[in-house]
């Protein structure tokens, strides 16, 4: 039987401020492609964000063409989903000084990413690092998202959303739909190679601790022959192993479509020059189909500014939706 139910609406972004790692792989773009079946999704680059630390225009425009491709590279399919850059849809930051209007100082000094960056770019707490939230609210509530992915450090950034939305549409009637959190099914949470109680960060200063979506075969083996590995002299059972070694058992089963536990049955008593090998060579393998179509995208900037602008068209038109009923409730709409 035919239900003309409509899609939940669902919204990601990634940030250009550095290059993808396999983290971000594993955790979002592998599962992004997948969502477009169950959902109505969008997903954008989230360019807008990365300038609350400051950044050089030229790498930042390189980056924000890498990332996209990446996107389409990795299955999400610009003509199913509106893929689009976030600066090429004005509408976010319109309404996000309305939102800032309706959002309250303690509100955003609680927010834990404020507290930790601000710590790191001492000289340059800017205005944009403190009410990043609220470009955030706005990135969500201007679609009428249903749902968005997030990890558990970004929870409090759809609480701060659910917030700000329900003191909207008590003050001037039903306006945005209050969004929920997506938990998505667990993935892998692929750690540092440096430091494996840290999570792998595209911003890392080490270039050894991440693996970058684009690194080579030869660097992607480098790096991980080179990952910290200190607990003992073979890789022992699963509940023994240092973070290490249970961050290299993670790669290897999240690119083998294995558990981790399937994993540990296969390594347990080997060395870990075994696991490191099978670490690298399954890491390659995935990797390869992905990082071939994005060298062709990355070769056709043509086809790539094409969906960009159709991104941004199809972002826009529903954006300037939720603008206009917004413009009506606090009364800019002077002029019919």
């Amino acid at each position: 039987m035919e239900t003309n139910e409509r899609k939940k609406i669902i919204l990601s972004g990634m940030q250009p401020s550095g290059a993808l790692t396999i983290g971000n792989y594993l955790g979002a773009l592998k599962n992004w492609a997948a969502l477009m079946d169950d959902y109505d999704a969008l997903y954008m680059v989230a360019d807008m964000h990365s300038i609350t630390v400051r950044q050089d225009p030229t790498v930042l425009r390189r980056r924000i063409l890498e990332t996209y491709a990446l996107f389409l590279a990795s299955g999400i399919d610009p003509v199913r989903s509106a893929v689009f850059v976030q600066s090429q849809v004005p509408e976010h930051a319109v309404l996000s000084w309305i939102l800032n209007c309706n959002t309250y100082l303690g509100e955003l000094s609680r927010m834990t990413q404020y507290k930790d960056k601000s710590a790191k770019h001492a000289d340059n707490l800017n205005a944009g690092l403190f009410t990043y939230p609220v470009l955030m609210a706005s990135d969500i509530l201007l679609y009428q998202a249903d749902l968005v992915p997030v990890g558990a450090d970004q929870k409090q950034h759809v609480e701060i959303t659910r917030d700000i939305a329900t003191r909207f549409n008590n003050a001037y009637g039903q306006t945005f739909t209050v969004p929920e959190p997506y938990i998505p099914k667990v993935g892998a949470k692929i750690m540092s190679l440096a430091e494996p109680e840290k999570k792998m960060s595209k911003s890392d200063a080490n270039p050894n601790a991440t693996i970058l979506i684009t690194d080579t075969a030869d660097v992607i083996t480098r790096k991980i022959k080179r990952a910290v590995t200190d607990c003992c002299t073979g890789v022992p059972c699963l509940e023994d192993c240092c973070p290490g070694v249970v961050n290299l058992m993670s790669i290897y089963a999240a690119f083998t479509s294995k558990t981790l536990i399937e994993a540990q049955s296969e390594f347990t008593g080997k060395s870990y020059g075994v696991l490191k090998q099978a670490a690298a060579d399954a890491t390659v393998a995935a990797l390869s189909p992905l990082q071939a179509e994005y060298s062709r995208l990355m070769a056709d900037k043509a086809y790539l500014a094409e969906c960009m602008r159709e991104g941004a068209k199809q972002a826009s038109l529903r954006a300037s939706r939720t603008l206009r009923k917004v413009y009506h409730k606090v009364g800019f709409d002077c002029i019919k």
